[in-house]
């Protein structure tokens, strides 16, 4: 079984679609998103010829498209805008105040090691709080455009 566009392109739009979604700090990285897709497509491949079934294969193939793209510093920031200040705007400003508030929250997140499995954390909860208080200031200070 040779590795076909057909293939690529499911991958690679699984991939797409999951990075526009929770990581839109990546979406135009096409280096990134080919090589992963390549890779994930590879393995599919590897693990199909070596007679793994169709759900084997899609669960290796996903390890590797989506490694280290489970815990999304965009995901977080949205879920506090969403949870915080949902009161103070339109449902469908949300995630346009979201997109606003990421790179004002980027230096927040320096202070932690975000891994996959972040989110179960003791210091989870510590980050959450520090996002809705850099959230609040920058809405004192520039208010909500």
């Amino acid at each position: 079984m040779k590795t076909t566009t057909n293939d690529l392109s499911y991958f690679t739009l699984r991939l797409q679609g999951h990075i526009n979604s929770s990581f839109p700090e990546l979406s135009g990285d096409r280096t990134f998103i080919s090589r992963r897709s390549s890779l994930a497509a590879s393995a599919y491949e590897g693990a199909f010829l070596s007679g793994n079934s169709i759900e084997q294969c899609n669960e290796i193939a996903d390890f590797i498209l989506f490694e280290n793209l489970h815990f999304s510093k965009f995901d977080m920031v949205l879920r506090v805008v969403c949870n915080e200040f949902d009161t103070i705007m339109a449902d469908e400003a949300l995630r346009p105040f979201a997109l606003q508030m990421f790179p004002v929250c980027e230096s927040v997140f320096k202070g932690y090691e975000l891994t996959d499995d972040f989110a179960y954390s003791i210091a989870y909860d510590v980050l959450y709080t520090e996002l809705t208080g850099t959230i609040q200031l920058w809405i004192e200070e520039n208010g909500l455009q």
